[in-house]
């Protein structure tokens, strides 16, 4: 069944409905989530408030203007920067964000190769979020540019400048010193 059917379904009062979607795209939300905000706390705090929303408010998606993934991802970022307009201040990449970022098959990694990925994370988390947002989306989550640009709100090509300079800034942090990019 398709997300649309299944939003269909959910706005008829079908439970099965829902958390077949939920199921389907919880995953992709929390990951996004985690990756913009560096907090498994608030990735799943902000997770739960997408769903809440759609459980609310399914009526207001509209095929139309795109994916139910896209319209998901809308909600997720709105919460997202919302928490990091309030705590702009600071925002930690906390340890259980870091262990759930990582996925290693082999528990001996190769401690460089660790090292590398934490610059890497906090790099991104130290990027302003309009650059960070679509590194998550389109690098991290491989949403393809149109379905990215739905979700911003903005033309395809701002997706790709966005991108373009984020990944230049990324590559400038990461030369020039790793540790730089703590947060």
């Amino acid at each position: 069944m398709t997300d649309p059917e299944l939003v269909r379904r959910m706005i008829r009062g079908d439970e099965e409905a829902f958390v077949t979607l939920y199921r389907r795209r919880q995953g992709g939300i929390y990951r996004f989530a985690l990756q913009m905000s560096g907090s498994a706390a608030v990735a799943e705090e902000i997770t739960q408030e997408v769903f809440l929303t759609l459980l609310r408010d399914a009526t207001q998606y509209d095929l139309e203007r795109g994916s139910v993934a896209a319209y998901l991802y809308g909600i997720a970022r709105n919460h997202v920067l919302r928490h990091l307009e309030r705590d702009r201040a600071y925002v930690a990449m906390e340890e259980d964000a870091v262990e759930a970022l990582a996925s290693t098959e082999d528990p001996l990694a190769d401690l460089t190769r660790e090292e590398r990925l934490l610059a890497l994370r906090r790099a991104v988390l130290s990027l302003p979020a309009n650059y960070r947002e679509v590194v998550v989306l389109c690098d991290l989550q491989e949403v393809d540019y149109v379905e990215a640009a739905a979700v911003l709100e903005c033309p395809v090509g701002t997706v790709r400048s966005r991108l373009h300079r984020a990944r230049a800034l990324l590559a400038e942090k990461l030369r020039s010193d790793p540790a730089r990019c703590a947060v």
